[in-house]
């Protein structure tokens, strides 16, 4: 308690020794920050090309202050996806390097910028990344770069298998024509096989202490998307079926052609959403013939 007074006294006296030492009528020199140029809003900003025309989007260039005089700024684009000025996107003053007016009295200007829609119209996704730039009004230290991201309307070729990840709360199953539902899975792993096929990992399907289970997702026609399963055996004890089948071993397998034709699962990369088709079998003693278990997996 006596260590805390004491530093308590001392900082009293410290600051009645600084506030005595300020004399208020000495002219004190006034500190003006420089002019500098910087954008304005989120760091990273998304322009939708769904509609055609797409409308004008407009990335904003800002200043710490405002002059009695029109001021340039410069800037330079670059595309790490590849977007091509004149071919994927338009900016009205240039593609690749261009220069925008802060007028005087303003503190604020746009670069217009505007995609193609033809070049979206199949998916396509691209990133801008705008950098300010000398000679110009000098750029700030913070906010001197800013990137765009262009996308099209959803389209089920484009897949990236990542999207898939995660917890799907509202799953639902048939078993013959038994419904159970809805519950959660979780897709916890995937992997790229080819560019236009992977795999898909799966947990707490049947919900009742099953493995989890991997299937293939075929895109090859985004028309006609396929999910399908290698048959995985031993994935839990018959009991978790029906106690009766206790000791057995669960297997799943593929529908055959013959007894289930054209029989397979689909998935929708643009709703999130994802069937597989399976037939369950208890070894040693035999698979349900005739009765096909679907199992369909919605966010």
């Amino acid at each position: 308690m006596k260590y805390t007074n004491a530093l308590s006294l001392f900082a009293v006296a410290a600051i009645a020794l600084t506030l005595g030492s300020c004399d208020k009528t000495k002219p004190y020199d006034t500190v003006v920050p420089p002019s500098q140029a910087h954008f304005v809003g989120a760091k990273t900003q998304t322009l939708s090309a769904v509609n055609n025309p797409v409308p004008v989007y407009n990335v904003i260039v800002g200043t710490t202050d405002v002059s009695q005089s029109d001021r340039t700024v410069t800037y330079k684009v670059t595309s790490p996806s590849g977007a091509v000025g004149g071919t994927h996107y338009t900016i009205a003053s240039g593609n690749n390097t261009g220069t925008v007016t802060i007028q005087a009295g303003k503190a604020r200007a746009d670069i217009a910028v505007q995609a193609i829609y033809s070049a979206y119209s199949t998916g396509r996704k691209d990133t801008l990344v705008f950098t300010l730039a000398e000679p110009s009004l000098k750029p700030s230290g913070f906010l001197d770069t800013v990137k765009l991201v262009i996308r099209g309307a959803c389209f089920e070729g484009n897949v990236n298998l990542n999207d898939f990840l995660g917890v799907y709360a509202n799953t639902n199953e048939l078993l013959g024509t038994s419904a159970y539902g809805p519950y959660t899975t979780t897709i916890t792993s995937v992997s790229q096989v080819t560019a236009t096929t992977g795999k898909v990992t799966v947990e707490n399907i049947w919900d009742n202490g099953w493995a989890p289970i991997t299937f293939d997702l075929d895109w090859t026609d985004p028309a006609n998307r396929i999910t399908s399963l290698i048959q995985q055996d031993n994935i839990a004890d018959g009991s978790t079926v029906n106690p009766q089948y206790a000791g057995s071993s669960v297997t799943v397998t593929n529908p055959s052609a013959t007894a289930f034709p054209n029989q397979r699962g689909t998935f929708s990369i643009c709703n999130q959403t994802l069937q597989f088709k399976m037939r369950i079998c208890l070894l040693p003693l035999g698979c349900f013939s005739s009765t096909l278990y679907t199992v369909n997996l919605a966010r």
